[in-house]
């Protein structure tokens, strides 16, 4: 199936990236514990995070729904667009056109 976009890929993957960012156990995707996550210079963090918004955008294209951490992305084909929800009560969309 794939997820379909419009947009460039890297922009898509920049917001997509930032939006993961916000999960504050995102790492756990890796299954990472926290003092792993913590012993992690600045930068690192930003690879893992790019890693994982990368490994999120080809997996919605088999699951529509990916748990990361305490949180969830989603696919939305009929809106084009994913939608990451942070916790309970925050949400990013990330438009694909």
């Amino acid at each position: 199936m794939g997820v379909k976009h419009a947009r460039e890929y890297k922009d898509i993957l920049e917001e997509l990236k930032e939006a993961i960012g916000s999960i504050d156990d995102g790492y756990r995707f890796f299954d990472m514990e926290s003092d792993e996550w913590e012993a992690l210079a600045e930068p690192e963090r930003m690879d893992v995070m790019e890693a994982l918004a990368d490994d999120v955008f080809y997996g919605l294209g088999v699951e529509p729904i990916i748990k990361v951490g305490g949180g969830m992305v989603a696919y939305r084909q009929k809106h084009h667009c994913i939608e990451v929800s942070v916790d309970g009560r925050e949400s990013r969309i990330i438009r694909l056109i």
